[in-house]
């Protein structure tokens, strides 16, 4: 069993930045796709950005694509998000997913999912 926990969530203004970490157990989490998730209260999850791997391939949501990055650390067992140029609608809990496609991680069929950390964007 993968066990994923995300953190580096808290409040910050508009046009801020954060990094969100993904860190996870076990010795073959290199070889999952990872991506990450948010749901604001009273929406859906949506889906934010995904990564290979190896790294090589990414994949954003519109909403999110030149102000987001995602990436990954294998030999430190870790998937980051770094969020720039924040906005309001950018408030939810975050969460990360794992499996072994990128393609089926963001479509949102990951077999593994963390327990997520709050984002607040100010005005």
């Amino acid at each position: 069993q993968v066990q994923l926990v995300e953190s580096g969530g808290g409040l910050v203004q508009a046009g801020g930045s954060l990094r969100l970490s993904c860190a996870a157990s076990g010795r073959t989490f290199s070889s999952y796709a990872v991506g990450w998730f948010r749901q604001a209260p009273g929406k859906e999850r949506e889906f934010v950005a995904a990564i290979s791997w190896s790294g090589g391939s990414t994949n954003y949501a519109d909403s999110v694509k030149g102000r987001f990055t995602i990436s990954r650390d294998n030999a430190k067992n870790t998937v980051f998000l770094q969020m720039n140029s924040l906005k309001p609608e950018d408030t939810a809990v975050y969460y990360c997913a794992a499996d072994r496609s990128r393609t089926v991680v963001a479509g949102g069929q990951a077999r593994f999912w963390g327990q997520g950390t709050q984002v607040t964007v100010s005005s």
